[in-house]
């Protein structure tokens, strides 16, 4: 089965794994996705929610390994930024300080350890996006 619209979005049914949460499905068609009428609209949505509600710098760990990415399952890093925008076109990416320059790597592959609330609930969204099989 290919990729289907489910409330406006476009979902990989391949790829959910996580029990839909009411709440989080709530706020990302309500606050997110609201007037998104394409992919790049969705990831506009997504790159302003996450501008708005992550605070930086926080430490985080690295939950999965990427091929796109340095970062090894469990290390921890600290997390200085959002990537800009023309970056997070087809997925999410933050900033963190990688041999004497700024990275940016998926946010998808850090869960935050050291962080405020609004963070650890902004991750915690986007997250449950991907791992439902939300895609741009």
């Amino acid at each position: 089965m290919g990729l289907v619209f489910r409330g406006g979005l476009c979902f990989n049914p391949n790829m959910a794994k996580v029990r839909q949460n009411k709440q989080r499905e709530q706020r990302i068609q309500q606050e997110i996705v609201v007037d998104a009428h394409d992919a790049q609209e969705q990831a506009m949505g997504w790159y302003y929610y996450l501008e708005a509600h992550l605070r930086f710098p926080f430490r985080a760990k690295c939950v999965a390994p990427r091929a796109i990415s340095p970062l090894r399952k469990g290390q921890e890093v600290e997390v200085v930024g959002l990537a800009p925008a023309d970056e997070c076109e087809s997925e999410m990416f933050i900033t963190v300080p990688w041999e004497k320059r700024t990275l940016a790597v998926p946010l998808a592959q850090l869960e935050p350890i050291q962080a405020p609330q609004a963070t650890q609930q902004a991750v915690g969204d986007w997250h449950y996006w991907v791992e439902q099989g939300y895609e741009f």
